[in-house]
C-alpha cells in the first residue's frame, strides 16, 4: 500500500504527472523516540509509469538523455536526520542519489496513524504521508529545462508525494496467520 508520485510543470501549460510502481523502504522507527528513526528507500527508475505516453517516450525518459536507466539503475535515499516538527509531523533529511548525484533532500512527513495488530492481521502496522520537491538540475538532469522567465521546457523543481504504509513484526502474543 504505497504510492511515490512526482509532478512538474510542463511548458507552463499543466502540471504532469507520474510514478514510480517499484521500490523499497525500510523503516526503523521506536515510537518512544521518533527523532532517531531511520529510512532508507530504493527506486527503480525503469518502473516509470506516466499516463497516456506517446509510443516510445517513456524508452526516451528512462534512457540515456534523461534517467538513463541503464548506467543508474537505482535511485536512493537514506535518511540522516529526523526533525520533529509537531505532534504527527517531522521534516525527514536524507542523502539522495540520482543519476549518480548524491544530494540532501527533505521530506515533510505525516504521521497518519497505526496499530499495534487486530485479530485479523496481527501486525503493527503505521503510514505516512511525505512531501518533498528537488531542482533535477542539481542531479545532472538538466534536458529541457527551462531558460529563466520561461516556461518553455519541463521545470527543474519537481515536487514528489508519497503514501506508505509499514507493517512490523506479529504481535508476540498473538500468532501470524
Amino acid at each position: 500500500h504505497a504510492t511515490l508520485v512526482f509532478t512538474v510543470n510542463h511548458l507552463g501549460f499543466s502540471h504532469y504527472t507520474g510514478q514510480f510502481t517499484r521500490f523499497t523502504a525500510d523503516l526503523k522507527l521506536d515510537p518512544a523516540n521518533p527523532a532517531g528513526a531511520q529510512l532508507t528507500a530504493t527506486v527503480d527508475p525503469t518502473s516509470l509509469s506516466i499516463p497516456s505516453p506517446p509510443d516510445g517516450f517513456v524508452a526516451e525518459l528512462t534512457g540515456e538523455q534523461w534517467l538513463n536507466a541503464a548506467a543508474f539503475p537505482q535511485m536512493t535515499f537514506k535518511s540522516t536526520a529526523v526533525t520533529v516538527t509537531g505532534p504527527n509531523t517531522a521534516d525527514v533529511t536524507g542523502d539522495f542519489t540520482l543519476h549518480g548525484v548524491t544530494k540532501p533532500v527533505t521530506l515533510a512527513m505525516t504521521f497518519n496513524g497505526g496499530w499495534a495488530g487486530i485479530p485479523q492481521d496481527p501486525r503493527a502496522r503505521i503510514g505516512f504521508s511525505a512531501k518533498g520537491s528537488l531542482k533535477r538540475a542539481d542531479f545532472g538532469l538538466s534536458m529541457g529545462v527551462p531558460a529563466p522567465g520561461s516556461t518553455m521546457g519541463v521545470s527543474d523543481e519537481v515536487t514528489i508525494a508519497i503514501e506508505a504504509e509499514f507493517s512490523g513484526p506479529p504481535q508476540a502474543d498473538k500468532p501470524a496467520q
